[in-house]
């Protein structure tokens, strides 16, 4: 009996101190396990992602997966750019918050904890991805149906499929560079 109280009374106190955690920044639990294994994108695809999106400062762009937060942090900083990251996985929010605070562009960058499948993505003019192909699908119907005509989406190392073939591609150091426009 008298361990069923003690448990009652940390298992109400670890209760109520969750939401002060949550309230102060702290990473949360994931929402579901990550459909792949995040691997970092080297700085020069990183360029040369947002030169063929031709990012400019009034864009907003939106890297699904963002990871470590490179690309939405490289788009405020070197093209002016507003950007938004968004992970499922906490560790790659807390290290891709932390690097748009190291890169003094928090202003013009947030970073979500989300599902890029049930994202509100219709702000973007500018969609970045390093995802498989067959997410790369998975995503397309979504992409398609919410994004904005012109809206520009380029992916890392994997296209769409024959459904939806780029319209151009470029090789930087051996990966594939994918371009799309919204219709």
């Amino acid at each position: 009996m008298r361990f069923r109280v003690i448990a009652s009374v940390l298992l109400a106190a670890v209760v109520s101190v969750l939401p002060i955690a949550a309230q102060q920044g702290q990473t949360q639990a994931p929402l579901r396990r990550p459909d792949i294994h995040w691997v970092p994108t080297p700085p020069a695809v990183v360029d040369a992602m947002l030169k063929l999106a031709d990012v400019k400062p009034t864009d907003v762009v939106y890297d699904l997966g963002c990871g470590d937060g490179i690309i939405v942090t490289t788009a405020a900083q070197k093209y002016g750019a507003r950007a938004v990251g968004i992970d499922i996985d906490p560790q790659r929010v807390k290290e891709a918050t932390e690097r748009a605070q190291k890169m003094g562009v928090s202003d013009k960058v947030a970073i979500r904890q989300g599902d890029l499948f049930e994202a509100d993505i219709k702000e973007a003019t500018v969609v970045t991805l390093y995802l498989l192909q067959s997410l790369n699908m998975k995503l397309m119907p979504k992409l398609q149906k919410e994004l904005k005509p012109g809206t520009r989406v380029v992916s890392q190392s994997f296209s769409m499929g024959e459904a939806w073939p780029p319209e151009k591609t470029i090789d930087v150091d051996g990966r594939n560079v994918y371009l799309w426009t919204i219709k």
